[in-house]
């Protein structure tokens, strides 16, 4: 029998080691401490692997799993109650076996549909509305849905800085690795958290992309492209614009004013874009619910990072509004909660 309602009644996070300081990238890349304060306006980040080795001492299965087993504790649920797991990354540990099935393996369960979703800052909504939609169907009861990636994969310490763009140190200093997780159920247990809508909507077509990762195979291992390439300036000039977008289509769609939302969880790309884009979107009747000043932009994990942070503060009756922009190739999204 199909549900008529979804809802998150459990979330988890997990962040690797502890928080690194821009005086210690700062110095690892032999830029200004200053300028990353100034240009980035992220604090801290954190890495699953040592900045000053480069030892891998997390996988993006390790993370995830500890923010799954969290999620699972935080709703009082038994693993043997999920039917299902989906998983959004930009950052799989491999192409193939999909990091969600070593996800599932770290938790003991099997004999389940998994799902993995490439994807960038938009992937753990995307995940949500997969989620969402098995759930609405009656195919399954009970599922996980999480968000993570390892953005250091990128990041080698015995480099040398000294010649690189500040296109590609802009990423240096940008991400950091994390996940998250919620547990999603037809029944309105544990948070009570209702998942009244997703947005995910492609919006790039014939636009270039302002984001690009490279995957290099065995013959083209030796390229000379770079593994990464932001166009930090078209993200800069796009992201606050289609991030009003979203604001407004999702308050359309559920019939709500702006009035109506007690809490925005606005897209957390640094410290200082999130603050320029939380004061476009101008709902200041909102509490705002951020973290990437702290985290670092974690890519998937955030919009989870964000949800742990809002269940501990939203009330019966209270609602809020989630937006999210994946500059790759210009993909709206976002969602909605309404306590219960």
């Amino acid at each position: 029998m199909a549900s008529t309602e979804a809802y998150l009644t459990g979330v988890g996070t997990f962040l690797p080691g502890p928080p690194v300081d821009n005086a210690t990238l700062a110095k690892m890349l032999g830029v200004s401490e200053e300028w990353i304060e100034v240009f980035i306006g992220t604090r801290t980040r954190h890495f699953a692997r040592d900045v000053g080795t480069g030892e891998i001492q997390w996988s993006l299965a390790d993370l995830c799993a500890q923010a799954a087993e969290q999620a699972l504790a935080d709703a009082g649920v038994d693993r043997s109650e999920i039917e299902f797991i989906v998983m959004g990354t930009a950052t799989p540990d491999t192409l193939m076996p999909a990091t969600v099935n070593h996800v599932a393996d770290q938790l003991g369960l099997n004999h389940l549909p998994t799902y993995q979703l490439q994807s960038g800052c938009a992937g753990a909504v995307q995940a949500l509305d997969l989620g969402r939609t098995l759930v609405l169907a009656g195919r399954h009861r009970t599922g996980l849905v999480i968000g993570g990636d390892v953005s250091s994969k990128h990041l080698d310490p015995s480099l040398d800085f000294s010649g690189k763009a500040p296109s590609e140190l802009v990423n240096f200093v940008l991400f950091g690795d994390g996940a998250g997780a919620a547990v999603i159920s037809a029944e309105p247990a544990g948070r009570r958290l209702a998942l009244v809508r997703v947005l995910n909507q492609l919006t790039g077509l014939g636009r270039e992309p302002g984001q690009v990762i490279e995957w290099f195979g065995m013959a083209d291992r030796d390229s000379d492209r770079q593994a990464l390439v932001e166009d930090y300036k078209a993200i800069e000039e796009g992201v606050p614009v289609m991030a009003v977008e979203i604001l407004w289509e999702l308050l359309g769609d559920l019939g709500w004013s702006a009035e109506d939302l007690d809490f925005l969880l606005p897209p957390q790309l640094s410290g200082r874009m999130t603050a320029k884009i939380t004061a476009q979107l101008d709902v200041p009747g909102a509490e705002e619910i951020s973290c990437v000043a702290e985290t670092g932009n974690n890519g998937n994990a955030l919009p989870f990072l964000q949800l742990e942070r809002l269940a501990e503060r939203i009330e019966p009756g209270q609602r809020a509004l989630a937006v999210a922009v994946e500059s790759s190739k210009w993909i709206k999204a976002g969602f909605a909660v309404e306590a219960f």
